[in-house]
């Protein structure tokens, strides 16, 4: 009878997504797999197919709405039988329609409190493992403490407080105090020391004041975000938020490189219809080494103390590609450890082309384990990169140029024109020092310098 439309998982970093259009109204007859609305997340674009055939019942968001991963969007009248509720269906709306409910009939009393005390007890233990990074900055920024983030009813996954959430709680808070949470607590239950000293540090650091635009100036134009290029730059603050970044840099004498790749160009181009690049080699190079260093092909758990590191046995390469219409998009080729020169150079073009008019899969941005960036392909000889969480390692390539290098022969020493190019590796320090970084970034080095066809 009724099948929930829910918003689909698109990997283990994406928590939301944008409702951009919807394609069908209530009313409107549906294919099976026949796109129902499009959705946008800080990766890509993409539609959302129904799972059944039948007639569109109740649309449960309106376009521009950003909704939480496995919440239903909508639903869907067929004649297939029992209603089918798909089990990554949160019970998060049952639960609000109850609280709804219960507000609606009677004031708030004394049995809210306990629960809150209940939610404080098990952030506090957690070390607030329960708000992602997002949530906890906003916190910091506006001077709440845990104890009073704890208070926030969240609408996310398991009753997790989203950024939407906190944003209306702190829009709502008007002229109440900031420590109205703690002070409506009996005194005997902490005393006021100790809540101070809970409190984030940053909440008692002088705020910079925010920057004030004259939008009358004259010769202003204004350039407002799209949903991707919005999301992307949440997705970076969160990252330089999250990860200490420290960079290493290696130069690195492509000669061996350049003679196999001319060598092998002409018939690899005629039959393959497009040309060898040098990216080929250098991701062939960046997975022996991430096979030599597999840390550097890790996570971090950091929802507990101690902290933990999981090591991943499939290589997952992203590589980020500029898209034509701006913006960044990183698709990913899957399990590249299995592939040789010529299957790598076959993904590299292929992902890169799609990736740029933006057709690609939701599957093909996902669960990638290492990134490159390619900033050589506009020119810029060396730069640092922002680490692609929850990754914890993204390697650089700079432009490829002619250089004066110094030859040793028995002979002595000579001064030859080689094709050199910088290499930068930007790494989490919370896991990765500087002795690993420096041995695998000389290790990708080692790699191409000595490379035989």
């Amino acid at each position: 009878m009724l099948v929930d439309i829910v918003m689909p998982k698109m990997g283990e970093s994406i928590m939301e997504g944008t409702i951009l259009k919807w394609l069908k109204q209530p009313g409107d007859k549906v294919e099976r797999d026949e796109p129902i609305l499009e959705i946008s997340t800080d990766k890509v674009d993409t539609e959302v197919p129904s799972p059944e055939a039948g007639i569109m019942a109740e649309l449960l968001y309106k376009e521009n709405d950003v909704v939480e991963v496995g919440n239903v969007l909508a639903k869907l009248e067929t004649d297939s039988g029992a209603e089918i509720k798909p089990s990554e269906t949160p019970k998060v709306a049952k639960e609000e329609e109850k609280a709804e409910e219960v507000k609606a009939d009677k004031p708030v009393t004394a049995e809210p409190k306990k629960e809150e005390k209940a939610e404080l007890k098990e952030e506090v233990n957690t070390d607030g493992g329960f708000y992602s990074p997002l949530v906890l900055n906003i916190a910091k920024k506006e001077g709440i403490g845990f104890n009073e983030l704890a208070s926030i009813k969240g609408t996310g996954l398991q009753g997790r407080v989203t950024k939407k959430d906190i944003l209306e709680y702190i829009s709502s808070r008007g002229s109440k105090p900031a420590v109205e949470t703690v002070v409506s607590k009996p005194a005997e239950t902490k005393p006021a020391a100790e809540t101070v000293v809970s409190k984030p540090a940053a909440a008692v650091k002088k705020e910079l004041p925010k920057q004030e635009i004259n939008y009358n100036e004259e010769g202003l134009s204004v350039l407002e975000f799209d949903n991707i290029r919005q999301k992307m730059a949440e997705h970076m603050v969160e990252s330089v938020a999250i990860s200490p970044h420290v960079n290493a840099i290696a130069e690195v004498d492509l000669t061996n490189v350049e003679k196999a790749r001319k060598l092998a160009a002409p018939e690899f181009e005629a039959k393959e219809g497009f040309k060898l690049t040098y990216m080929p080699y250098i991701a062939e190079a960046v997975i022996k080494a991430l096979k030599d260093f597999p840390l550097v092909n890790s996570i971090i758990d950091d929802s507990t103390k101690p902290f933990k590191a999981i090591t991943r046995s499939k290589i997952n390469l992203g590589m980020a590609v500029a898209m034509e219409n701006g913006g960044l998009i990183v698709p990913v080729i899957k399990n590249a450890d299995g592939m040789n020169l010529i299957g790598i150079a076959r993904n590299v073009n292929d992902l890169g082309k799609r990736a740029r008019i933006k057709k690609l899969s939701l599957d093909e941005i996902q669960g990638g384990t290492f990134t490159i960036s390619n900033y050589g392909v506009f020119g810029n000889i060396i730069g640092t990169m922002v680490i692609n969480q929850p990754q914890v390692a993204i390697m650089g390539v700079g432009a490829i140029k002619k250089r004066p290098a110094v030859l040793e022969t028995p002979d002595g020493d000579f001064v030859v024109i080689r094709p050199m190019v910088y290499l930068t590796l930007s790494f989490d320090h919370r896991l990765i020092d500087g002795a690993l970084g420096g041995k695998f970034i000389m290790r990708v080095a080692h790699y191409l310098e000595n490379y035989q066809a």
